[in-house]
């Protein structure tokens, strides 16, 4: 993580705030990239003052947003195949077992997948192509797609936002002492998000994928 903030640094604001939106964005579409480490690195960025943290957030949330919805869209023409092929590309990833489990959380939990989704590295990438396949409807996944990202993206955000200053003003004399106990911050906070939508997306997650219904068309759970 540190390396990527030494190369986003090294750009001017919008090239940082482009990089943010273009990589959740990809992401978001169902291909594997590291979202949310350019996204922790690029807060703890704006904790130094090289780029704004509002602006930080909103790249995030634009991107992961219509990400999800280029995904939908994707994953609604493609279908199950579509998922398939990307598994046989990325098996490391997207390959059967993952597939099968975030089936059955969508099964499970229907348009709540999509929001505690974006949290879940695996539901991260395949919330919007799999609500596409299973034809969840639009609405309803736009609503939960949306406001998924906005907390996603500005919680993260002001969250590191705001270790990255506190360590910074407690330990200004000791830079990188500073810059290793925001990181250190940064990434037990991220764990935390993480393990509490871990939790909600992988309660008897074997249970929801022998024994849900397949969700019907047009159906939201």
């Amino acid at each position: 993580m540190v390396d990527v903030q030494h190369w986003l640094v090294a750009l001017p604001p919008l090239a940082v705030y482009l990089i943010v939106a273009a990589v959740i964005g990809v992401e978001s579409m169902g291909v594997p990239l590291p979202g949310e480490i350019v996204l922790v690195s690029s807060a703890l960025l704006a904790a130094t003052g090289v780029v704004e943290p509002e602006w930080v957030a909103t790249a995030a949330a634009v991107g992961a947003i219509a990400g999800d919805s280029i995904g939908y869209a994707v994953g609604r023409r493609g279908g199950r195949p579509l998922l398939i092929r990307l598994g046989r590309r990325f098996p490391r990833h997207l390959g059967p077992a993952q597939l099968t489990r975030a089936e059955g959380t969508f099964a499970r939990y229907g348009v709540w997948a999509v929001f505690f989704g974006r949290f879940v590295a695996l539901l991260r990438i395949l919330a919007g192509p799999l609500a596409g396949a299973l034809h969840v409807p639009y609405r309803r996944f736009l609503l939960a797609n949306a406001a998924g990202g906005l907390v996603w993206a500005f919680g993260t955000t002001y969250l590191l936002y705001s270790v990255g200053r506190a360590a910074e003003h407690w330990l200004k004399d000791i830079s990188w002492a500073g810059l290793v106990l925001a990181v250190l911050a940064g990434l037990v906070s991220t764990w935390w998000l993480r393990r509490r939508a871990h939790r909600f997306a992988s309660t008897d997650a074997t249970d929801a994928t022998d024994d849900a219904e397949p969700v019907r068309a047009g159906s939201d759970r």
